[in-house]
């Protein structure tokens, strides 16, 4: 059981997430920082208070902290602006290495040398091999000249002996009105 342990606990993505996870921790106390020591002081400027924390509406015999609510949602926009910024840069850098790896990939002599391989698209009609008619791809029978024609499950030997049958009774019939 501790083996197991040890190998679920020493996984690359657990070993990921803790490092992010303690990262996400320091990046926080940096935030609170910053909120409590420059940008409050400064918004104090403009109300009069430099504590937002001891800002308390009292209620009867509760108190609601409404300045520590303020102060918690401020470091929330911080922290959620400064990763939108990190992933937008993320993102940025990505799509400009997909762009040169493309634009190496069109300038490469291997790439330009290889010929685009176009799909084909799956036939609409075919012709009847009795009597030439363009028929629908999928037709099991000629409506033409109601002939039954090989379906796709049909074995190749069984497609053989049928088209000699069919060519004996049509040279049959040829000489008989001949």
């Amino acid at each position: 059981m501790l083996k197991e342990f040890k190998e679920f606990a020493l996984k690359g993505n657990i070993m990921d997430m803790a490092i992010g996870v303690i990262i996400g921790g320091a990046f926080q106390k940096i935030v609170t920082s910053l909120v409590n020591d420059i940008i409050m002081p400064a918004v104090a400027i403009f109300t009069g208070k430099v504590d937002f924390n001891d800002l308390i509406w009292t209620v009867g015999n509760s108190s609601i902290k409404y300045g520590a609510f303020i102060t918690t949602i401020v470091d929330f926009l911080i922290i959620a602006f400064s990763i939108f910024i990190a992933i937008r840069t993320i993102n940025k850098l990505n799509n400009k290495t997909k762009e040169n790896m493309e634009k190496m990939a069109k300038n490469s002599k291997f790439m330009r040398n290889k010929k685009k391989v176009e799909s084909v698209p799956e036939p609409t009609t075919k012709i009847c091999p009795y009597c030439f008619s363009e028929i629908n791809y999928k037709a099991t029978k000629c409506p033409h000249c109601t002939s039954s024609l090989e379906s796709k499950h049909d074995k190749p030997e069984q497609k053989e002996e049928t088209t000699k049958a069919t060519k004996t009774t049509r040279k049959k019939k040829t000489t008989i009105t001949k």
